[in-house]
């Protein structure tokens, strides 16, 4: 695992894609995540932007990812509930049920081989288009050192 790698693409990544209105993305956090790892190795949040949460935080969304009821249960980001509205080989979409935006909010959390990123972004499916080109982008990069 190259961390150097990964923080030095998150940063380059995260300050043209995070934050701003005119960014694809309001928030988004890099969790170190290995399902086939043992389970006393916990998941860690490796980098975060536009968010503040600490690791308990998301332990009941660690325990959602690994339970693997992506359909049928709802988790939690914060105070967000979110339902997931479609699923893909190593990511999937979800939207916020308990917002009080009228475009609505939304989630996108992709899986690498060492991490999960998850996304957040405001607005309908213009801006989930977006938030996923951002998305994949930063998953490409992290491939290509296989991380």
């Amino acid at each position: 695992m190259d961390w150097g790698f990964a923080h030095r693409t998150w940063e380059k990544w995260a300050t043209t894609n995070i934050g701003s209105s005119s960014e694809p993305l309001k928030a988004a956090m890099l969790l170190n995540y290995d399902p086939t790892g043992p389970s006393r190795l916990l998941s860690t949040i490796s980098e975060q932007q536009g968010l503040k949460l600490k690791p308990v935080e998301l332990s009941s969304f660690l325990d959602y990812i690994k339970r693997n009821n992506l359909q049928t249960e709802c988790f939690f980001i914060g105070p967000n509930q979110y339902m997931v509205t479609s699923i893909h080989e190593n990511w999937f979409c979800a939207r916020c049920v308990n917002t009080s935006k009228a475009a609505g909010e939304g989630a996108i959390v992709m899986q690498t081989t060492s991490f999960l990123l998850v996304a957040l972004y405001d607005g309908s499916i213009g801006s989930a288009s977006c938030a996923m080109v951002a998305v994949d982008q930063f998953a490409w990069q992290l491939s290509r050192r296989s991380i």
